[in-house]
């Protein structure tokens, strides 16, 4: 796949498509093409951030049921022995739920920055197609820090603020997963040393942590995906072969 058609040249470094004058891409039939794929687009953008929201509410429903089933058993078993078997039990399977929540988030953003480039290498192609009317867009039609900043709501997220992290979805996740690590890493140092203190010291210091591995992942993917998207989008720009897409 390349960034070029036939009579058309080849795109310039910025990965925006070039339309001459007269161009195929000035037919109506490429207008509906174009169209048809921003609609694509955004009906898939649409899909992951269903399953985004599906995926979080399972992850939360579930914990709730847990609590719920962890109170149940605690009243009827005096919190002895057996309340510690069955919350560990019931702990590790939210807290794999929640990890494999968190992951597939991450995921879910990466994407949804690829199909906003996507998009915003449309709406460049409309603004040749039509000059001055990207004075309209509220949107970016670039593929660079102030295009995807326009698109995002004047925020920019190429870049990676500590404090925006936890407000994420993914963020959130990450948080109420941590803290369901600490809780089982708590109950099971009290366990070998009956101290209060001591547990939940223990739990404190792994669910720090588990917060400070799992953001850590996060950034790591993003910033590998973003790194990925470039080079991808790079190729398509100088017409080299498509051989790897994120």
């Amino acid at each position: 796949m390349t960034s070029e058609m036939p009579g058309v040249g080849a795109a310039p470094p910025s990965g925006d498509p070039v339309v001459p004058d007269g161009g195929p891409l000035g037919s109506s039939r490429a207008a509906q093409f174009l169209a048809t794929e921003h609609w694509s687009l955004l009906a898939t953008r649409s899909m992951s951030w269903n399953e985004s929201f599906a995926r979080s509410s399972m992850f939360l429903t579930s914990l709730s049921t847990a609590t719920v089933a962890l109170a149940l058993v605690g009243s009827a078993t005096s919190f002895g022995h057996e309340f510690v078997a069955f919350a560990l039990v019931v702990l590790s399977i939210t807290l794999f739920l929640g990890v494999a929540t968190f992951a597939r988030l991450v995921q879910v953003n990466n994407e949804d920055l690829y199909w906003v480039a996507g998009m915003n290498r449309l709406r460049g192609v409309y603004a040749r197609l039509e000059p001055g009317i990207d004075e309209e867009f509220v949107a970016g039609t670039s593929l660079d820090v102030k295009g995807f900043a326009l698109t995002y709501g004047a925020m920019d997220v190429t870049g990676f603020s500590p404090l925006h992290v936890f407000v994420t979805t993914p963020g959130v996740v990450a948080i109420v997963s941590s803290v369901i690590a600490g809780v089982i890493a708590g109950l099971l140092a009290i366990q070998v040393a009956p101290s209060m203190t001591s547990a939940i010291g223990v739990g404190f210091v792994v669910a720090v942590a588990a917060t400070a591995l799992l953001i850590a992942y996060q950034r790591r993917e993003s910033t590998a995906y973003l790194a990925r998207m470039i080079r991808f989008q790079d190729r398509k720009a100088n017409g080299a072969p498509e051989r790897e897409a994120p």
